[in-house]
């Protein structure tokens, strides 16, 4: 942590724990009620979750603890990638946990590889900081998806969450 930083009251950014977790961080310009709202309801969540020129066409989501969530990114191209996951936990406003190792009802996924804990810290003046903390089950798992763009894809959509969120 900076002197500056120190001398503001200012926590250092969350930063990678292991070889299994990517980590992004954004102060972004808006209440942390805007953000859960972005993260929790398809209308909204459908602007922002894929890096342009991808889309959202559909966005489906019981957030609750074991609600399912299925979310399909459509490629330029028009190839579909389905998310689907369950919730963990969910605190409105500061926290969501969800994981891609079930399926509805508590079925194990075929292929397991991450849990998702997002969080919104409330700053003050209307600012929140957002952090995506991504762990996945083992670290050839996170190199993956580290090379399939991790940072720039989750960067692109942290920018539009801030876009969205900002306008409105």
């Amino acid at each position: 942590m900076t002197q500056a930083m120190a001398q503001q009251g200012a926590k250092p950014e969350p930063q990678a724990t292991d070889d299994r977790e990517l980590v992004l961080t954004r102060i972004i310009d808006a209440p942390a009620e805007k953000l859960y709202r972005a993260w929790t309801q398809p209308k909204l969540l459908k602007q922002w979750w894929a890096p342009k020129p991808w889309t959202t066409p559909r966005a489906e989501l019981d957030v609750r603890p074991g609600g399912v969530g299925n979310i399909v990114m459509r490629s330029p191209e028009g190839q579909d990638m389905p998310c689907p996951g369950v919730y963990l936990e969910v605190v409105p406003n500061r926290r969501l946990v969800l994981t891609d190792a079930y399926r509805e009802a508590w079925m194990p996924s075929a292929k397991l590889f991450m849990t998702v804990i997002v969080t919104f810290d409330d700053l003050g003046g209307g600012k929140t900081r957002y952090t995506a903390r991504v762990r996945h089950w083992s670290a050839a798992d996170r190199e993956t998806h580290e090379k399939m763009g991790f940072h720039e894809g989750w960067g692109r959509c942290a920018d539009q969450l801030a876009e969205l969120v900002a306008n409105g």
